[in-house]
């Protein structure tokens, strides 16, 4: 991606770890949260891999349709698993951005602005980006505490690392965060 390498490696660690993370909750003793956790772990890698600033490494051309070619497959598996349940519909949404953004680096790996010829955000870009904007958004006031849970941290301290929802939703958030710091690069 383009962009400063100081922030470019901030975003290769935040997105590494998150993946990380994501691979720590595929062992989860809900299914549910393993197969979320799976998409989510692919995520994190590829965008942290996408991120490696260019003046570190400059991959060859081959590896952006290679993204393309992961990502579609993602999307493509995404779009089967969201027929049971529109809470699927956001990863299809994230592995379709990345298919975007390994076909604009495909384009044009070494530019150093906007690899779309005209003026101003292309219509996709602005609309991923007010997408992952709401999503980050959204995300972030789903980790405000409620007042009188019942259980509270007791119940949050027994369960695995693996199951617990603030740290899967952090992680979603996370990744939200860096599309977004990924799809202004672009």
């Amino acid at each position: 991606m383009h962009g400063p390498a100081s922030s470019g490696w901030l975003l290769v660690a935040l997105c590494a770890a998150t993946g990380a993370y994501c691979l720590l909750r595929m062992h989860s003793s809900d299914e549910t949260q393993r197969l979320a956790a799976g998409d989510e772990a692919l995520m994190g890698f590829g965008m942290a891999a996408m991120a490696v600033p260019g003046s570190a490494f400059t991959p060859p051309a081959w590896v952006w349709p290679v993204y393309a070619v992961v990502f579609g497959g993602a999307a493509l598996r995404a779009l089967w698993v969201a027929r049971t349940g529109p809470h699927h519909l956001h990863h299809l949404v994230g592995a379709a951005a990345m298919v975007y953004m390994a076909a604009v680096m495909t384009a044009s790996p070494t530019a150093t602005g906007h690899a779309h010829g005209g003026s101003g955000v292309p219509l996709l870009t602005g609309g991923l980006l007010v997408y992952f904007t709401a999503y980050v958004l959204v995300s972030g006031v789903r980790l405000l505490p409620v007042a009188g849970v019942a259980g509270g941290a007791a119940a949050r301290s027994a369960l695995a690392w693996g199951d617990r929802p603030e740290l899967a939703r952090a992680c979603r958030l996370s990744m939200g965060i860096g599309m977004l710091a990924m799809l202004l690069t672009i």
